[in-house]
């Protein structure tokens, strides 16, 4: 495992791994996810701590919709039936259905993982069982992003038929007297009105989809997909894309944070936060030219304030000072006429600019 590594690096007044954090903390556009994982039926949680593995029940309640609807009607491009059945299974001791979930999920993108290893990183005993962050922390140590998927059946389904098995949370009894459980989502059949996964001592669950639909619903439709640093999820979206990138980034290698960057950025071109993201994780692994391209490309995507003033500090250490005279100029102007909450930083940019300039015996245009 890689040692946890700074990721904040000082670049003239801007802190290069918080993108102006004094006016836009986007390192906190998603909030932590809630805890889960194991806990016995009596036990009342709030919903901030869920926890549970459990044995199997149905219940007749409501939160059907979603699979009503894609029986009667499937939306276009999404095949009747998928069944991933070469996914492995680790057949779950008791409590433990984090662990054997999260090994199922990274052994199926090639990472060596067994749910005796994840059991110390995942199970909280206190809690009896695992908790939703970890599961998506976990998956970091091993070169792999884990990211939190729409809370959508039809998702769900899309990012199965992607070719990638699904982590999923669900209440196995009622709101009241939770029974909480992780599973792997593994296939599904409209025809038959399916669901298909490995849960619990079961290799291959197959369950209505109604009542799957349901256990999922009482667990806040909480679903994850664990895949390469180099191939986001199909259906996972932006907000949650940057969370888990930022996750990663702070305990990945340089050069394998910049490739997860470079993959979303691939995806979400015009998404500022990524693109930024992209730049900053350049700077980390000594790439400044590169690291100056992508803040140029969101600069211009985008016209922030924030990429115009980073693209001015990466050309001023470069020493390019016309180029980094023109960034800050733009960053000021744009920051005045529509991102009043940076306008400080950027004009602090081009003061170091124009000083830069005066030290080198250049007059001022």
């Amino acid at each position: 495992m890689n040692a946890p590594r700074p990721d904040r690096r000082r670049l003239g007044r801007l802190a290069l791994g918080t993108v102006l954090s004094r006016a836009w903390p986007w390192r906190a556009l998603i909030s932590p996810a809630s805890a889960t994982g194991a806990t016995r039926a009596a036990t009342a949680l709030a919903p901030a701590a869920l926890t549970g593995c459990a044995s199997w029940g149905t219940w007749n309640d409501e939160g059907s919709a979603q699979a009503r609807a894609l029986v009667a009607d499937p939306p276009a491009g999404l095949p009747r039936a998928v069944h991933l059945a070469d996914t492995p299974f680790f057949p779950q001791t008791e409590l433990q259905c984090g662990p054997a979930t999260l090994a199922t999920l990274l052994q199926a993108i090639g990472r060596r993982a067994t749910p005796a290893e994840l059991a110390p990183q995942l199970f909280v005993p206190e809690r009896g069982g695992s908790l939703q962050i970890e599961m998506l922390a976990a998956p970091r140590r091993h070169d792999a992003l884990a990211t939190r998927l729409p809370s959508r059946l039809d998702a769900v389904l899309r990012e199965l038929a992607a070719g990638h098995p699904v982590g999923v949370m669900q209440n196995l009894a009622l709101d009241w007297i939770p029974m909480w459980h992780f599973a792997v989502l593994i296939g599904f059949d409209l025809d038959r009105g399916e669901a298909i996964l490995r849960s619990g001592t079961t290799r291959e669950q197959r369950l209505d989809l109604l009542t799957f639909e349901r256990t999922w619903a009482r667990a806040q439709r909480w679903a994850f997909a664990v895949s390469p640093p180099e191939e986001p999820p199909a259906t996972a979206e932006p907000p949650a894309m940057r969370e888990a990138l930022l996750g990663f980034e702070r305990v990945a290698p340089p050069a394998r944070a910049v490739t997860a960057w470079q993959a979303a950025a691939r995806r979400w071109p015009d998404d500022l936060v990524i693109g930024m993201g992209l730049g900053n994780s350049l700077l980390q692994a000594g790439r400044p030219e590169d690291a100056a391209q992508a803040f140029a490309q969101v600069a211009t995507r985008t016209d922030a304030a924030a990429a115009w003033n980073n693209l001015a500090n990466v050309r001023l250490r470069q020493s390019r000072l016309p180029e980094a005279r023109d960034a800050a100029r733009r960053a000021v102007l744009r920051a005045a006429a529509a991102e009043p909450g940076v306008l400080e930083a950027t004009r602090a940019t081009l003061a170091e600019v124009e000083a830069a300039f005066a030290a080198a015996g250049n007059p001022r245009p």
